[in-house]
């Protein structure tokens, strides 16, 4: 069969996609194409830098998503999404197109790659560790149904005013957050996909005491953190209990809770929000 192999400039989002359902056809989930768009988005997808393998009908058969934006201060790519057709698969077709992304990215003056994966999958880990990824950070992620989540019955919210707050504001409070978020929750990523977020701040005597992120369309909370003065006065709960009540999903999720951030994973264990999985945070030097 022939396949060419080369970046993704000129490819509309619908032949991407069509690459990516492709790819994941055999999986039991079905993706839907406004998630995935928005997905791409939020992660800073840039087609001039990622990779993909093309049929003799110029349909993408493999490929290597790649956002690309700043992160710890570098010039970073991440892995937004990897993925080879079931009948190309078994032909070294994917290191091949990783090969060429690679060679993009340096080109480019990309500094380092980026990518997660989750802890339960020792044959990816194994692949990415003999493709000179380490690990460097271990991450945590719950999920569960609003119906089960356990909201505060304390009224102590009652002093905090709660309002929309823009990504300037957020930026702002970013010390009140007890680790740095990983790269699809960063403010950069905030920032890329903020016609689909909704921002909330809770103030007291007109200050920021603490803010959360959240997409109501998917169910995701990507950020909240309470300024460490003024935790365990019900502003939590507050922001918790508006974000909740703006869901769209029947279900919400945290993914990506560095591993040891006790004040966090506390808060979500305490209100019945469940660890779902783990992932490692993989890094290579470019």
């Amino acid at each position: 069969m022939e396949i060419e192999i080369r970046n993704l400039r000129g490819c509309g989002f619908e032949r991407v996609f069509r690459g990516f359902e492709r790819a994941f056809g055999d999986y039991e989930i079905r993706f839907d194409k406004e998630e995935v768009r928005g997905m791409l988005t939020r992660r800073g997808f840039d087609p001039e830098l990622s990779a993909g393998a093309f049929d003799a009908e110029g349909e993408i058969v493999g490929f290597v998503f790649n956002g690309v934006g700043m992160f710890n201060d570098r010039l970073t790519a991440y892995d937004t999404g990897t993925g080879t057709a079931p009948d190309y698969r078994g032909e070294g077709l994917a290191g091949r197109v990783f090969d060429h992304a690679l060679g993009l990215l340096r080109g480019a003056g990309v500094e380092q790659y980026l990518l997660e994966v989750l802890q339960n999958n020792e044959k990816a880990i194994r692949l990415y560790e003999g493709a000179g990824f380490e690990i460097s950070r271990e991450f945590d992620c719950f999920r569960s149904s609003i119906a089960e989540v356990e909201l505060a019955t304390s009224q102590g919210g009652a002093a905090f005013e709660v309002r929309r707050i823009g990504v300037g504001e957020v930026r702002a409070a970013s010390d009140f957050c007890d680790f740095n978020p990983s790269w699809q929750n960063s403010v950069q990523s905030i920032e890329r996909g903020i016609a689909g977020l909704t921002c909330l701040g809770a103030f007291a005597d007109g200050a920021m005491v603490g803010y959360c992120v959240f997409d109501p369309a998917t169910g995701d909370l990507t950020q909240i953190a309470v300024s460490p003065a003024m935790r365990r006065k019900g502003v939590g709960s507050l922001l918790l209990r508006e974000a909740l009540g703006a869901m769209k999903t029947p279900f919400m999720k945290v993914l990506n809770v560095e591993t040891g951030t006790d004040s966090l994973t506390a808060f979500l264990k305490h209100r019945n929000i469940k660890p779902a999985t783990s992932q490692y945070e993989m890094l290579r030097r470019l």
